[in-house]
């Protein structure tokens, strides 16, 4: 007989410990965290499966982008990042083969056609981010500047880690560790220190042998660097981990994922939020919606951030985060005033029906109940 979830749900959030235990019942190898934040408050801090324990931490692949997003947001609050600056005013390398007409707004919201670098780039490489940038400034795009969108996947990171590195001379791992996740207490990492090392379990994964052949030299292959092989194990490489791509080797908790959210948008501890209410308006509003060209696929971007839409209905209109390859999902909705994290161990699907979805739009409804 599956085991029962372990952690806390408080009282108005029993039906989503329901919900998680059935999910646990329906599948003995299922294992995931789930955490929710509500006005500051945790409310829910779940564990269940034979896979994770409470204190375990995995890899939550591109949900990394949206944690490092938020410390990118300091930079726009601080005034030193203009959305609406031409990306060559910091960085102007980057404007080769016509990509000078793109402004910062654009570039973080997959419109500039440098989805990938053709060839691929190995796991470790990952680490040099100088060397990719130079890379993804020489690249010719795949499309004109700002006259489509999609998913820049596993270069995203590179982007915003130059800009800020440009703009500041420091790296963005080294904004969000001490401006966000040292003060407030996140169990969440963009550069896994060592001492942390015995909580990581890696992520696992499944096989699919009737995969369809794609392409490494198409847009999508180049977008998920096929032609590098298996580049789902970012996280997985310790010396990944230990730099901390934002594109994809962020390390954490479900508990983690939750508080830094929560943290950004309606505080914590009784704290004020670290964002403010305009910083949020402008790095939340949507830039992009419909289809993805990289994914052929419907999607929607703010700045960096994912917003909710029909495939992937994680919050209200208002909500911002980010999903990651393993299902992985966080993110703040200053309409419910929630802060959500979710991370399985197993690799598992995503979009509406993914168990991510069902158990955001389950919080939900315990919200409009209270």
């Amino acid at each position: 007989m599956t085991e029962p979830a372990q952690g806390m749900a408080a009282a108005p959030f029993e039906s989503v410990r329901t919900l998680f235990n059935a999910m646990l019942a329906d599948d003995p190898s299922y294992s995931a965290q789930l955490a929710v934040y509500h006005r500051g408050v945790p409310v829910l801090d779940l564990v269940g499966g034979p896979e994770l324990e409470a204190e375990s931490i995995t890899g939550v692949f591109s949900v990394s982008k949206g944690v490092a997003a938020l410390a990118f947001s300091l930079l726009v609050q601080d005034g030193l990042v203009d959305l609406d600056a031409k990306v060559t005013q910091y960085w102007p390398e980057f404007g080769r083969h016509g990509k000078d007409v793109l402004n910062v707004r654009q570039l973080l919201s997959h419109q500039a056609g440098v989805v990938g670098l053709p060839g691929g780039v190995a796991v470790e490489d990952y680490n040099d981010v100088a060397a990719l940038a130079q890379r993804l400034a020489d690249m010719v795009p795949l499309w004109r500047p700002g006259n489509a969108f999609g998913y820049h996947a596993l270069v995203m990171g590179v982007l915003m880690e130059e800009l800020c590195r440009r703009a500041t001379g420091s790296t963005l791992q080294e904004v969000y560790e001490e401006r966000i996740r040292a003060p407030y207490g996140v169990d969440m990492y963009l550069g896994l220190p060592e001492e942390q090392e015995p909580r990581f379990r890696p992520v696992l994964f499944g096989t699919d042998p009737d995969a369809p052949f794609l392409d490494p030299a198409s847009i999508t292959g180049i977008s998920a660097n096929v032609a590098a092989g298996n580049i789902l194990d970012l996280p997985n490489s310790r010396a990944v981990r230990a730099a901390g791509s934002t594109s994809g080797a962020g390390v954490g908790s479900a508990r983690g994922l939750a508080r830094v959210y929560a943290a950004a948008s309606t505080g914590v501890d009784g704290s004020a939020p670290f964002l403010g209410q305009d910083t949020i308006a402008a790095m939340s509003q949507e830039q992009v919606w419909g289809w993805d060209r990289t994914f052929s696929q419907e999607s929607a971007f703010a700045v960096v951030f994912m917003k909710s839409h029909n495939r992937m209905d994680f919050g209200s209109a208002r909500a911002f985060g980010h999903d990651g390859a393993n299902g992985a999902l966080g993110f703040a909705d200053p309409e419910y005033d929630l802060g959500f994290g979710y991370i399985p161990r197993w690799c598992e699907a995503g979009g509406t029906t993914g168990r991510a979805m069902r158990l955001s739009a389950a919080v939900r409804r315990a919200v409009l109940d209270l």
